[in-house]
């Protein structure tokens, strides 16, 4: 693999001063050459300036967040990464790569999560070039290598986890965002390390069941809340009715028996577990009556 090699240059402005003035005194050599009718000074000089002319071709500008990549002839020399006005061989070509921070946002892919389900899916990607000779002579374009490679490994990631958690200690795409985003992130990484690519975050910014399934288990998701919803309402009933029990025993108030427990039990859960407003009942006579 070919590896980045940061390469220093010599100073444009210098080089700028150095050429107008060698420019200036070919230019007085030259005149002085034909006045004097020197065949051989003109022909020199004539050289000379050729040479100058070429050398006016080394200066190359390097941009903020940007790499100036040489190559000689088809072989790579070296980068430029500092920015300013630089001056090279003239026979060096140069191609400019943004180091800059990029990001894009994948297509809303439609995959199968790790239950089979059909969903949809999206991510943001956030990268950036950090190896300019891999991102140059690696990959052939290393900026659409960076988009399909994404999408690859979003879909990769959709076939190892469920959209939502049948459990506690199990990962979702819904429920734990972070771990999935970080995740994602590793498996973009691990897909452009050929590029000279570095991502710096990635996370899902779409998430939906397809359209076919989507009433379906929209259904299922309210099913269980409202589950999960009446399972904490009997198990607070359950905690005030022995707190209650626990109380009237302690202050012996009243002495119940195991029935009249059995009875105070039963309509105390059905009155703190009831979803509508519970109309009293007076019971003027005994249990037994």
């Amino acid at each position: 693999m070919i590896r980045e090699i940061e390469r220093k240059a010599a100073s444009g402005l210098a080089m700028v001063v150095f050429l107008l003035a060698a420019g200036g005194a070919l230019t007085w050599a030259l005149v002085g050459a034909i006045r004097r009718e020197s065949v051989l000074g003109g022909v020199v000089l004539s050289v000379a300036f050729v040479v100058w002319i070429v050398m006016l071709i080394g200066f190359k500008i390097v941009q903020p967040n940007q790499g100036k990549v040489l190559q000689l002839f088809g072989s790579y020399v070296g980068t430029l990464k500092q920015s300013g006005l630089w001056w090279v061989n003239p026979f060096y070509a140069g191609h400019g790569i943004s180091l800059r921070v990029r990001n894009f946002e994948t297509a809303k892919l439609k995959v199968n999560d790790h239950q089979s389900n059909p969903i949809e899916i999206g991510a943001v990607v956030v990268w950036q070039v950090v190896d300019t000779a891999e991102a140059m002579f690696e990959v052939d374009n290393y900026d659409q290598y960076v988009h399909v490679q994404s999408e690859a490994a979003l879909r990769g990631l959709a076939n190892q986890y469920g959209y939502d958690a049948h459990g506690e200690d199990v990962i979702s795409l819904s429920g734990r965002t972070a771990e999935v985003a970080e995740k994602l992130r590793e498996e973009i990484q691990a897909r452009l390390a050929k590029a000279g690519v570095k991502v710096l975050e990635s996370r899902i910014s779409h998430l939906a069941y397809a359209p076919e399934i989507a009433s379906v288990m929209l259904r299922r998701q309210q099913a269980g809340a409202v589950i999960a919803a009446r399972r904490l309402i009997v198990d607070g009933a359950v905690g005030m009715v022995e707190q209650a029990l626990q109380q009237l025993s302690q202050k012996q108030m009243v002495r119940l028996d195991e029935e009249r427990k059995a009875a105070m039990v039963s309509n105390l859960l059905v009155v703190l577990c009831s979803e509508q407003s519970v109309t009293p009942v007076v019971n003027a006579g005994t249990l037994y009556q």
